[in-house]
């Protein structure tokens, strides 16, 4: 009998019971035997097997739930030879012949390795997952459970720009994407708020003087116009491009099982508004600014119908390809078909990690995104009003306030639609 294993690993993600529920039940018809993994790669890299078995009962309504049945963990690396073979050995004694693993970039590199080395007995198939929609699909196509936590990120952000023009409040909100942009953005452009700050519009180093002054003039633009409150979204990834002399600041850096910092835990937001609070009381400007972590907030949300029925077509053709005999690929959906990319066609130019796909800020989807955003622009200082406005509240002659912020006038017009 074949025997299919499913599991997942790396962070959670809205749609994974879907893929799982599809999965199930396509391989329950076709008489094969199937296996979840409790955990993600945790256990096996132990040399230890957690799993149930499961049914088409089991899983039938399932993908309309938030979670993971199976659970998930960043634990265990497969690129370890020794976790790896524990890992095999464990799937090999349980007479696992197909592999279904669900996960982000990480995890697409576990799975590329395990289809290496188990290529004469364990055919791999792996199911793209994360809400930072960073994975390099073709078309721009999202990967599962983002548009889920666009979705409720831009719920939970809408209260919030209600909550700071009700109280007169600035709000910076920290959203998750460890090395991208794309959740942030799309947040904020749905949103509508006052600004987004994404680490693709940056060389590295990143100098925290560089967002403070960003934050404080878009602070003062607003004002000018009569409004004393707004909306910054920052994605967590400008901590990966930031000087490391400005990392000194975050005094603890906590790491997940990976080896990654966890970004979500520093305090980015805090430190952002406690350094602009400074600069607007210079100014004898007083301003409340709360900082907020949003991210744990989308992982686990129940999945939109989008998400519902992206996974439970992904969670198909996942079977259908270990059916029909592929493996070291990742499924794809283009133009409502399902397709077969290799993952070493996906792996970067050192061969040891899945490229990563950053926000295109050349393009005109970026473009439309921060035309709305209010940040410091030619025109500011063209007008005349705006321009005596915005010298009175920062308390500069024209020639100081150019010397002063001018660079982020350049900045404006090279990431300005052409």
């Amino acid at each position: 009998m074949n025997t299919l294993g499913i599991l997942v690993a790396g962070g959670p993600a809205p749609g994974i019971n879907g893929v799982i529920s599809a999965a199930v039940i396509e391989a329950r018809k076709h008489n094969w035997r199937v296996l979840g993994f409790l955990d993600g790669w945790k256990w096996l890299t132990l040399g230890k097997a957690k799993y149930k078995e499961l049914y088409i009962r089991d899983v039938s309504r399932i993908h309309m739930r938030g979670g993971s049945i199976l659970r998930t963990s960043r634990q265990g690396y497969l690129g370890d030879p020794e976790q790896r073979e524990h890992a095999l050995n464990t799937l090999k004694e349980l007479g696992v012949t197909h592999l279904l693993v669900i996960g982000g970039d990480g995890t697409a590199y576990s799975s590329y390795l395990v289809s290496q080395y188990a290529r004469d007995w364990l055919r791999v198939v792996h199911v793209p997952k994360t809400i930072d929609n960073d994975l390099p699909l073709p078309k721009m196509r999202s990967t599962f459970g983002f548009q889920t936590a666009r979705h409720v990120g831009c719920q939970i952000v809408e209260y919030l720009m209600e909550d700071a023009a009700t109280m007169g409040r600035w709000y910076f909100i920290v959203t998750m994407g460890r090395r991208t942009g794309h959740l942030a953005l799309e947040i904020g452009k749905a949103a509508g708020t006052t600004l987004t700050i994404i680490p693709e519009e940056f060389t590295p180093p990143l100098r925290l003087e560089v967002l403070v002054d960003i934050l404080e003039t878009s602070i003062l633009k607003r004002l000018a116009m009569g409004k004393d409150h707004g909306v910054a979204l920052l994605a967590e990834g400008l901590l990966g491009v930031l000087a490391e002399e400005d990392i000194s600041r975050f005094r603890h850096l906590e790491r997940d099982p990976s080896g990654h910092v966890r970004f979500s835990v520093l305090n980015l937001g805090e430190i952002l508004a406690e350094e602009v609070k400074k600069r607007l009381q210079e100014k004898e400007i007083e301003l409340t600014i709360v900082s907020k972590n949003l991210g744990y907030e989308l992982r686990c949300a129940p999945p939109t119908s989008f998400d519902q029925a992206y996974t439970r077509t992904l969670g198909y053709g996942g079977f259908r390809l270990l059916h029909r005999g592929e493996s070291g690929v990742l499924v794809h959906l283009s133009d409502q078909r399902i397709e077969a990319i290799p993952l070493a066609s996906l792996l970067d130019e050192t061969g040891e990690k899945i490229r990563i796909r950053p926000v295109d800020i050349t393009s005109e989807s970026y473009c439309v995104a921060r035309e709305y955003m209010l940040v410091l622009r030619k025109r500011d200082v063209e007008e005349e009003e705006m321009c005596q406005k915005l010298l009175k509240l920062s308390k500069m002659s024209k020639e100081e306030f150019l010397a002063r912020y001018g660079y982020l006038i350049e900045r404006d017009l090279k990431l300005k639609c052409s």
